[in-house]
């Protein structure tokens, strides 16, 4: 689910930054990828010149969901399931220079301003209200995880002293970036063990109905 979920944000993004990049912004749709922003300081680093780059930089659980119900009850039978894990996801949306391009750090900062414009416009996301997400019409991922997906986003502020250790720890040079709290993401496994219904009870001899 959480790369179902970037993924229909990107998509999303994508189109957008497309639609609304200055004309001589040389960005493509192809170049707002997922992808470890920490690699820019790598050797194989020139396939992160030039693009927006979403990365996932920690989860959360979402607390407050998490004393939800693990039985389900149908007509003749009860199933135990571990309830599912509600996920926060906080991602950095680097836009990163192009080495080549005499105004790359001006191009980066534009493409920062389209992204904070596209999440202002845009808080919540599902697969019915995000006609260019890609995995709307993949019939190999299933229709009840495309339903599931039901994204809110919202700009999350970081301290200076963040900022440094977010980068220190990426060991990467800081660019021009943005984080976001993506509300919330499901996480679950449907396996689980069913048992009968529970229909009378045994006190002491004495037979009650359990219902």
């Amino acid at each position: 689910m959480i790369g179902l979920a970037l993924k229909l944000l990107r998509d999303e993004l994508s189109n957008y930054i497309f639609q609304n990049k200055t004309p001589d912004d040389p960005i493509e749709a192809d170049d707002i990828i997922l992808h470890n922003i920490s690699l820019m300081e790598s050797e194989n680093n020139a396939d992160l010149n030039n693009k927006i780059v979403i990365t996932l930089v920690n989860t959360e659980e979402e607390s407050t969901l998490k004393n939800s119900s693990n039985v389900f009850r149908t007509s003749n039978s009860v199933k135990y399931v571990e309830p599912p894990v509600f996920l926060n996801l906080y991602i950095l949306i680097s836009t990163t220079l192009g080495q080549d391009l005499q105004d790359a750090y001006e191009f980066a900062l534009g493409r920062l301003s389209l992204v904070i414009q596209f999440f202002q416009a845009k808080k919540s996301f599902t697969v019915k209200n995000s006609p260019f997400a890609t995995i709307a019409g993949n019939n190999n991922i299933p229709q009840i995880s495309k339903d599931e997906l039901k994204l809110n986003v919202e700009l999350y502020t970081l301290t200076f002293e963040q900022i440094n250790h977010l980068w220190g720890s990426l060991g990467g040079k800081q660019v021009p970036f943005a984080m976001y709290k993506i509300r919330l993401v499901n996480i679950k496994e449907n396996s689980g063990q069913e048992a009968p219904l529970i229909e009378e009870l045994v006190n002491n001899g004495k037979i009650t109905n359990a219902n």
